[in-house]
């Protein structure tokens, strides 16, 4: 038996919302490539300085979008993907959620103006939240088996 017949037939939704937040980091990781030809942020500098660019804010914000996406890339594939096991359908909606939140909060923060990830950005807090509730119910019903 194949690990395909042990899943819900609905996991491929899970499958695909991670590949769509794999699709958005390629994104992000082409922004953080073209801003460090706009503001000449050569490698291996990872952030400016602002003593050296009068454009390391705006730089650094696009940067720091990517690298927090990054940051919190690991904890996201776990959720969606345990949680998905228990409930497949609400875990995918909740990573499409999170993905469009990720992309909300990345373009507020390249405006150059930290403040402009919160508001839109709350949305992947929020999904990641469900996600994890997701999760303690799969590991609830794990320990009652």
């Amino acid at each position: 038996m194949g690990v395909v017949e042990l899943l819900p037939k609905e996991y491929g939704y899970v499958v695909l919302a991670l590949v769509f937040y794999c699709f958005l980091n390629f994104w992000m990781a082409f922004q953080v490539g073209k801003a460090r030809k706009k503001y000449k942020v050569f490698y291996p500098v990872m952030y400016a300085t602002e003593s050296e660019n009068k454009d390391a804010k705006l730089f650094n914000c696009v940067q720091r979008g990517h690298q927090n996406s990054l940051e919190m890339m690991p904890m996201f594939f776990v959720m969606l993907g345990l949680g998905g096991l228990q409930h497949p359908l609400i875990s995918a909606s909740l990573g499409l959620l999170y993905v469009v939140g990720r992309f909300l909060y990345f373009t507020g923060y390249a405006t150059g103006n930290p403040q402009n990830r919160l508001k839109p950005g709350g949305i992947s807090f929020l999904a990641l939240t469900g996600l994890i509730v997701c999760t303690i119910s799969l590991g609830i019903n794990l320990l009652r088996a």
